[in-house]
Order: C-alpha cells, then sequence, then structure tokens
C-alpha cells in the first residue's frame, strides 16, 4: 500500500538552473541524507535523554536544597518539563527559518546549540557550591537545550521524507527514529556503566564526564549534517514563492490555511510523547524512589529497549510502507493502551528479568510503532512551503504539553497516594493511546498529490522522477 501525502508534487527529471545548481547522484544524495539524519539525530537526542536520566537519578540530589529523594527528583523532573516548553518556541522558530533559508541550514544550528548546552551542563557547580544559581543556570541550559530539540525531529524528519522515493516514504521516514533510538541506546549504555560507580563518584565528578564529551559529540554531528543535500521539495517551494511574489511567512500561512494537518500532528505528538515518557523516564525514578530497585537495573532495561528498537523501527517503516503508516500507528497506539496496567504490573515484582521485559515491550516494541511511521505521517500533513513549521509547531506543542509533563504528573500521583498505588498512571497511558489512535484517524494522506509546479513559458519545473503508477492509480481512485 502506497499512501499520497495530499501536497506531494509529482517528479519529472531535475533541471539545471542558475538558483538551482544540479543535486549529487540520487544514491550519494541518499547516504549523505540518511547519515545526516541517523547519526546527527542519534547525538542530539543522547545528550537530551542523558539529561532525562541524570534528572531521574542524579540532578534531584546536586542542584537542589536536600529534603527527601522524591521532592529532589521532583524539582529535577520540573527542570526536565522545561526543556519541554521550550521546545514549542524551537518549533516555532526554526522551523519558520527552515522554511524560508533550507532544512540543511536549521539541522546545522540546531546541532549546535543542542551540543554547547549539553556540554556546559557538564561544567555546572552544584547547589552545595553555588547555592541557588546552580539550578538556575540548570535551567537556562536545559531551555536552550529544549530549542534546539524542538527543531531536531521536525527538519530530520521532513528531510528524509522529501527525498524519499515515493514507495519508500515510510522507511526513509523512520530514520530520525532509528537515530534516536540510537541516541536512546548510547544515553543508556552511559547511565549504566556510571550507575556501576559508586554514589559519591557519580555525584562528584562521574555525571560531567558523558556531559561534557559532548562537545566533541557536536564536532561529529556539525561535520555530517553540512553535507546533506537540500531537498528538491525546498527549491520547488522557493521558486514557486518568487514567481507568485508571495510573502515568506511560513508560520502565518500554517495558521490561516493547515489548522487542520496542525491538530493531526499535534494529536499524535500528545499521545506518543505522554506513552513514551513515562515508559522510559518516569519508570527509572519510579523503580529507584518507590521500589528500592537498584538504579543500574532499570537503566539496564532501557539499554535493552534501546537495541530491540534499533531492529523494530526499521521495522515498522517498512509495515508503514506496505500497510499504511496511519494503520501502523493507530495498532501501536491501542498496543499501548492495552498495556498500560501489565507494564505496571511487571515492574512491581521487583524481578530484574521482569522489569527489562516490560520496559523492552513499552519501549523497544510499543513506542516505535508509534514512532517510526510519524516521519511520513506528519509530512504529509503539510505543503513543502511550510511543512518544518507544521511538524515542527505541532509536534512540540504536543511534547510541551504530554511529554514534559507526564513524567511530573505521574510521579506526584503516585506520590499522593498512602500506598504508592499507580492505577492512576495507567489510567493516563490508555487515554494517551486512544489520542493516538484519533490522531492517525484524521490523516490528510489520502489525497491525491497537487499539480506540477511551471514556469512563466509552461514548462514543467518539477524536480525528481515520476510518480509510482500504483500512488497516481490509489490517487485517482480515492
Amino acid at each position: 500500500m502506497i499512501e499520497d501525502s495530499p501536497w506531494r508534487t509529482p517528479r519529472t527529471q531535475t533541471r539545471r538552473t542558475p538558483d538551482h545548481p544540479p543535486p549529487p547522484p540520487a544514491a550519494t544524495a541518499r547516504r549523505r541524507v540518511a547519515t545526516a539524519t541517523i547519526v546527527g539525530s542519534a547525538l542530539e537526542w543522547y545528550d537530551f535523554y542523558l539529561y532525562a536520566s541524570m534528572a531521574a537519578l542524579v540532578f534531584g540530589k546536586i542542584f537542589f536544597p536536600q529534603t527527601d529523594g522524591a521532592t529532589g527528583t521532583m524539582a529535577a523532573f520540573a527542570t526536565f518539563a522545561a526543556g519541554f516548553l521550550a521546545r514549542p518556541l524551537g518549533g516555532i522558530l526554526f522551523g519558520h527559518l527552515a522554511d524560508r533559508i533550507g532544512r540543511r541550514n536549521v539541522l546545522i544550528i540546531t546541532f549546535v546549540l543542542m551540543g554547547v548546552s549539553t556540554g556546559l551542563i557538564g561544567l555546572l557547580p552544584t547547589y552545595g557550591t553555588a547555592g541557588l544559581a546552580a539550578p538556575v543556570a540548570l535551567v537556562v541550559l536545559r531551555i536552550f537545550q529544549g530549542l534546539g530539540a524542538g527543531a531536531e525531529y521536525s527538519s530530520a524528519a521532513v528531510v528524509a521524507y522529501e527525498h524519499a522515493d515515493e514507495n519508500r516514504r515510510g522507511r526513509q521516514g523512520a530514520w530520525p527514529a532509528l537515530g534516536l533510538n540510537l541516541g536512546l541506546l548510547m544515553s543508556s549504555l552511559t547511565v549504566t556503566v556510571l550507575t556501576m560507580l559508586d554514589e559519591e563518584a557519580l555525584l562528584s565528578w562521574g555525571w560531567r564526564v558523558p556531559f561534557v564529551a559532548s562537545f566533541a559529540l557536536a564536532g561529529v554531528g556539525l561535520w555530517v549534517r553540512r553535507r546533506v543535500p537540500e531537498s528538491r521539495d525546498f527549491h520547488d517551494s522557493q521558486k514557486k514563492q518568487e514567481r507568485e511574489a508571495a510573502p515568506q511567512m511560513p508560520f502565518v500561512t500554517l495558521l490561516r490555511k493547515e489548522r487542520r494537518g496542525l491538530l493531526v500532528v499535534l494529536a499524535v505528538s500528545l499521545g506518543y510523547n505522554a506513552l513514551s515518557y513515562i515508559f522510559k523516564t518516569f519508570s527509572l525514578a519510579y523503580l529507584s524512589d518507590f521500589q528500592d530497585v537498584s538504579a543500574s537495573v532499570g537503566a539496564f532495561g532501557i539499554t535493552l529497549a534501546s537495541a530491540a528498537a534499533l531492529v523494530t523501527v526499521p521495522i515498522f517503516g517498512w509495515a508503514s510502507d506496505r500497510f499504511g503508516s496511519r494503520r501502523v500507528l493507530a495498532v501501536g497506539g491501542i498496543a499501548s493502551a492495552l498495556f498500560a496496567f501489565p507494564f505496571f504490573v511487571l515492574l512491581d515484582t521487583g524481578n530484574s528479568i521482569l522489569i527489562w521485559l516490560s520496559l523492552v515491550i513499552a519501549t523497544g516494541l510499543l513506542a516505535p510503532a508509534m514512532f517510526a511511521p510519524q516521519g511520513s505521517l506528519l509530512s504529509r500533513q503539510f505543503p513543502p512551503d511550510v511543512r518544518v513549521s507544521g511538524v515542527g509547531t505541532g509536534r512540540e506543542i504536543g511534547a510541551a504539553l504530554s511529554g514534559g509533563l507526564a513524567p511530573l504528573a505521574a510521579l506526584a500521583i503516585v506520590g499522593a497516594s498512602a500506598t504508592n498505588a499507580t492505577w492512576g498512571v495507567s489510567l493516563v497511558l490508555v487515554a494517551a493511546g486512544v489520542v493516538v489512535v484519533i490522531g492517525a484517524a484524521f490523516d490528510r494522506g489520502t489525497r491525491t498529490a497537487s499539480p506540477p509546479v511551471r514556469g512563466d513559458s509552461g514548462a514543467d519545473l518539477t524536480l525528481g522522477p515520476a510518480p509510482d503508477r500504483e500512488d497516481v492509480r490509489a490517487g485517482r481512485a480515492r
């Protein structure tokens, strides 16, 4: 099954024009895009998830006045949420820039912003040394992290989608998801090693090492992303706007004309991020603070789940091309809702094997089932001239409302219970799964493609290969 985007421009052969130099060979372009999206996303999300893990395990003890462990962890999660609250601004600002100056340029800017912010966190003094200035500086750097992360996925997903062949949008759209899980694997492996240190070493210097290492990782990612070619859809969009003398205000156009697509992206993001971050972030704090399970057990479970996701993400990307990304996403949402109560039953056993099993199912199987299809599904909700703005704005507002606040709310729900009951958190997971299914149901990917872009003389200026015949037949049938 091949799903159309209502905004996908049919392709003819690439034409050389003075303002549009010939792109690299298709195979070379695909390799560069794959490397830029997978490796770049891996390094950027390594930084982001490293903070999440340290917020659950370390920051509450060194950046905030000491009361009880749960209160310190909640304060650390509040700084984690601050990064999410900054992500919509990053999605709006850098999405607007990506639709105006190009996806490649924004991928470079956001990577530098994330890498430098993460490295500086590793150099911060603790509360015992600097007092209130320490948590304030932590929040500021976390906000800069959030600004960079706010445009990371949307830009990478759109670049992968716009360089994809007609029948491989699901697989190539899943590249950023693959990079994200590679980053999560790197981060969880790092945390697993760090939690093997004694507590004094971890709290004094151990936690700083991976943060400072981000300075070096940023250099690697910058080199990778400088080599990515600009997308053809972006060049088509620029050419169309030049002919029409249209003002380039992507965010304004998005709000005026593309509200339905924005709501689809928002719904999917709300549900997915609540599920994902409760599964892989709140669970670490829950095991450590309420079940007296060693931090290394939870960290290793996330490592196993991340390794599993490296296998399942490409499978779900393929399934998105075969069965439709809307169906794959909906099945993932339904399965996650069904697993909401068994998830905590397995965690509450205190048995390492069963804890690892629950984390592998949740983060290594169910989350990828919802995440892998998003690259293609979210991108096709918008025309090229507002595509990054649309994906970035809708996704990051949803992430701020659910991903940043869901772990904090879950911690409050469990902490407010005299018996530390988790059924309230399970209900949150069920509701989040339902929201994912609702978002998938309103996917706009069943419309036919828009007409080709033509110059003043009537010549077809559209770039790239012609659409697949099956794609055209499916559009006509619809």
